[in-house]
């Protein structure tokens, strides 16, 4: 038998060992965003809490940005590549017929590594964390890198004011191994297909459309049960998180969700106001700053909500490493 997976101890936790992430560098204002629609820079933002967005290049593609976060996120964790028994992609945005987690495992040299792409849309990263983290209970793997890579400014119609003024583009990853069993809490997950249509592609240009009101007045409803489900679930209350980082989905909707929760003493991740929209890709970027500008500490207990397309959403409480 090939691979590392088997020297894996059956049911033992798992635990968040290191992140990494890739941010393009050109960016779209709210400057140039309001010369092209006729608003004010005033507008854009108070309808969105962004000031800018990330925009990648045609040469950073999905699975290019994702093997970059990858990489950064592998070092950080100290794993070596051939120690590597899982890659867990998720994007809703990438066009390649070959895998992510396919091109990601080539770039990492991670010859050994089983591959998995997954679609959850904005709640994608919270999906593969807790599948990875399942892998390395049961001794599937001991060690997987999960990654979130998103170009969703290919998916937007640069004459639709409501998704031009939201998305960016941008990748984030994790890596995962044992740990204690409290070190990343069960998931709580689910959808509402019914309301799928609320966020959905064109079916004549593949152009991203989005009933802004309607997913505003869903997701402040629907997600603070939610988060409050998976703090259930890991044993904590509100008031033991050190962090809530919510989807980047629309700051307005961050802070209400974040203020409903009541985690009073929590830092809340506000990591969109630069990097606009990633979708499945946010939650890692947030964690990535929050980390990075030391607002969070080794040790800390950290909220994470996915919500969107689909409609999906997980939840999940983990420890910052």
């Amino acid at each position: 038998m090939t691979g590392t997976a088997t020297t894996a101890t059956s049911g033992m936790g798992a635990r968040l060992i290191g992140f990494g992430v890739y941010r393009p560098a050109k960016l779209l204002t709210n400057e140039k965003l309001g010369r092209r629609f006729g608003r004010a820079v005033d507008w854009i933002e108070s309808r969105t809490g962004f000031v800018t967005r990330r925009v990648a290049e045609e040469h950073e593609t999905v699975h290019a940005m994702a093997a970059g976060a990858a990489s950064e996120a592998v070092h950080d964790s100290g794993v070596e590549a051939h120690e590597i028994d899982l890659i867990v992609a998720a994007s809703c945005s990438t066009d390649r017929k070959a895998g992510v987690a396919q091109q990601v495992a080539a770039s990492l040299g991670a010859l050994r590594a089983g591959m998995l792409d997954l679609n959850a849309a904005c709640a994608g990263f919270c999906y593969a964390v807790a599948v990875a983290a399942d892998a390395v209970r049961v001794g599937s793997a001991r060690y997987a890198v999960v990654v979130a890579s998103e170009k969703m400014r290919s998916l937007v119609n640069s004459n639709d004011l409501g998704t031009s003024i939201i998305f960016g583009d941008g990748a984030g990853a994790a890596v995962i191994g044992p740990g204690e069993r409290s070190a990343i809490g069960p998931i709580s997950w689910g959808h509402d297909g019914g309301k799928a249509p609320l966020i959905r592609m064109d079916d004549d240009n593949r152009w991203l459309r989005m009933e802004g009101q309607a997913v505003f007045r869903w997701a402040i409803s629907a997600m603070h049960p939610v988060a409050l489900a998976a703090c259930e679930r890991a044993g904590v209350t509100p008031a033991d998180l050190a962090a809530v980082v919510p989807h980047q989905t629309n700051l307005r909707i961050v802070d209400v969700i974040a203020d409903r929760i009541g985690a009073t003493h929590a830092v809340v991740a506000r990591d969109g106001v630069t990097n606009g929209n990633t979708s499945a890709a946010s939650i890692p970027l947030a964690l990535h700053s929050l980390r990075s500008q030391r607002a969070i500490s080794s040790g800390d207990l950290a909220l994470l909500i996915g919500f969107g397309a689909g409609l999906s959403w997980a939840a999940q409480v983990v420890r910052i490493p």
